[in-house]
């Protein structure tokens, strides 16, 4: 499978070598992070034995079987299920983000507004939740939901409208919050995530989830948050308001729910939960991306190659001027490696904005921020991409840059750093032929960085 769809317009310009060694390890590394080939490696059929990982189930005495789920990489977990089980899906509901390609045949795939939630999305997550309630001892239900779902499945509590939680996503995601902060705040102001759904579940029916980690760590309450306990509380979305002074900037009826919630508004804990009948599988992992891009650098002959880390944090743009300064190390004296050379690195980078801004996401910050300091180096591309193949609420995956990129935009009159400043950097990175454009992929991982020397 092709995900880069616009290779032949990265490779107009630049170091073609160096860009055609990172389209390839683009491709492969989001070929690693492919959920629908785990499913189908972890589950399977036989007569009406049904085994999951090393538990198995005789559908001869099983109650009916569900699938529910949301979020970025939930449809290829929901087709693979399908494939498998076929007409012994009695139900299920899927929420998939605007654009998803293809269908399913016996779940009903819903589709939903992301970054920004939207009613589409709170009508579907209602019917997950009427469905969770008629579950029964027994049942089996499938749980498929992955990074995004914060979004895709809104479900306001009491007292809050879902106008009101629009403005909260919207002024979380330009606060610099990591993902931990930001989900503090928005699973406490929701009916169904935070463990809420998996409470609504008959507790002897079997809870089955399956899905695919976005977050540096692996912690389940954070990338399939409905369905098993939470680890953060009421306490920890108070603060997180506080030390990024959101208070203000929240709607009335959301400042007054936090300031005002008892014990009893509290997310379920691993004792609430501690008698259902729960198994967790992480399909892929956090980290898969930069695993397939390493394993990728070998298989093209490349022995100097390192995983900087995989839990990278902090502004786009700061952290891709940093990739730049250890190219410039590693031309300047070979450290920490000589070139030809393949530096991976994987994580959350943010944005944070205080004002007005126009179109871009943190993949492009950080390649933009990276190519400011390329001046002059000869051999070095750096790109970064999200893996589901929307960098913030674009249509662009990411972007890929080298020298090349600060010279052609000084030649056309382009003021990158501008640009830059005023998180306006779509429009400049599109004119200059720079984004990586994949479409959705149907996976969801950490964000991948990439850096090669030649």
């Amino acid at each position: 499978m092709s995900y880069v769809k616009n290779r032949e317009d990265l490779l107009e310009h630049g170091c073609q070598e160096a860009r055609e060694v990172t389209i390839k390890l683009v491709e492969k590394a989001l070929a690693k992070a492919d959920p629908y080939l785990a499913v189908k490696n972890l589950i399977s059929l036989e007569n009406e034995t049904l085994t999951v990982g090393c538990h198995t189930f005789d559908l001869n005495k099983a109650g009916n079987i569900y699938v529910v789920g949301a979020g970025k990489a939930t449809y290829p977990i929901a087709k693979a299920l399908e494939e498998i089980l076929g007409d012994r899906i009695n139900n299920g509901i899927v929420i998939c983000k605007y654009g998803q390609d293809g269908e399913l045949d016996k779940i009903d795939m819903r589709m939903a507004s992301h970054p920004i939630p939207d009613e589409a999305g709170c009508a579907a997550a209602k019917d997950i939740y009427s469905l969770a309630e008629d579950t029964k001892p027994g049942d089996i239900i499938f749980a498929a939901f992955t990074g995004g779902s914060t979004a895709l499945l809104p479900y306001p509590v009491d007292g809050v409208s879902l106008e009101d939680k629009k403005v909260a996503f919207q002024v979380l995601l330009y606060s610099g919050a990591n993902i931990y902060e930001m989900n503090a705040v928005r699973k406490h102001l929701s009916k169904i995530k935070g463990g809420n759904l998996a409470r609504l579940i008959n507790p002897e029916a079997h809870l089955i989830n399956l899905t695919v980690s976005d977050v540096t760590g692996d912690e389940l309450d954070y990338i399939t948050c409905p369905t098993v306990p939470d680890t953060s509380t009421l306490e920890m979305a108070r603060t997180a308001l506080t030390k990024y002074e959101l208070w203000e900037k929240m709607p009335e009826s959301i400042q007054h729910y936090f300031k005002n919630a008892g014990p009893e508004a509290e997310t379920p804990k691993d004792k609430d939960l501690a008698e259902h009948k729960t198994y967790n599988f992480i399909l892929v992992p956090s980290n898969a991306a930069c695993m397939g891009a390493y394993e990728a650098a070998e298989e093209l002959g490349i022995k100097n190659r390192m995983i900087l880390s995989t839990v990278l944090e902090g502004e786009g743009r700061e952290v891709g001027g940093t990739f730049a300064d250890i190219a410039r190390e590693i031309l300047v004296s070979g450290n920490p490696m000589n070139a030809p050379c393949v530096i991976i690195g994987g994580g959350e980078s943010t944005v944070s904005i205080t004002g007005e801004c126009g179109e871009g996401g943190p993949n492009q910050e950080f390649a933009l921020g990276a190519a400011l300091r390329l001046d002059g180096m000869e051999n070095v591309v750096i790109a970064s991409v999200d893996s589901d193949g929307t960098d913030g609420p674009t249509n662009l995956a990411g972007a890929m840059v080298d020298k090349s990129t600060l010279e052609r935009a000084r030649a056309e009159g382009i003021d990158l750093f501008a640009a830059l400043m005023k998180h306006d950097v779509s429009g400049p990175l599109e004119q200059l032929g720079e984004v990586v454009i994949t479409g959705a992929t149907g996976t969801n991982v950490n964000d991948l960085k990439l850096m090669v020397v030649m």
